[in-house]
């Protein structure tokens, strides 16, 4: 889809500007261009939506009924985290004792 608007947006500042900026920065335009073009479906970027869809949603064009930008929670394996604290925590154990055999032979006061 083509959006016309206002030609204010090639020239305000504020939001319009940090924008335009990271557009041509960061040659998303290109990126666009092509997408659109050849009609490419990018996960978080763009999907192909038909007529009917957006009947359903009332005409409704907001980004986000069509297209998620949101990343997926990293999946955590508390288990997995538990048992390395566990090793580091027994690893630590070790080499204080070790350590405090030797300042002990030097006669200096241990760690506690």
């Amino acid at each position: 889809m083509a959006i016309i608007l206002p030609h204010g947006v090639l020239f305000r500042g504020g939001a319009e500007e940090r924008i335009r900026r990271k557009l041509l920065k960061d040659g998303h335009i290109d990126k666009i261009v092509d997408t659109y073009q050849y009609r490419k479906q990018v996960e978080r970027y763009s999907r192909w939506v038909t007529m009917d869809e957006i009947e359903k949603n009332d005409f409704n064009l907001n980004i986000s009924r069509y297209v998620s930008t949101a990343k997926a929670e990293v999946q955590i394996d508390l288990q997995a985290v538990n048992d390395e604290l566990v090793a580091l925590q027994e690893t630590i154990i070790a080499s204080t004792e070790k350590h405090n055999q030797f300042l002990i032979e030097l006669g200096l006061a241990p760690l506690p």
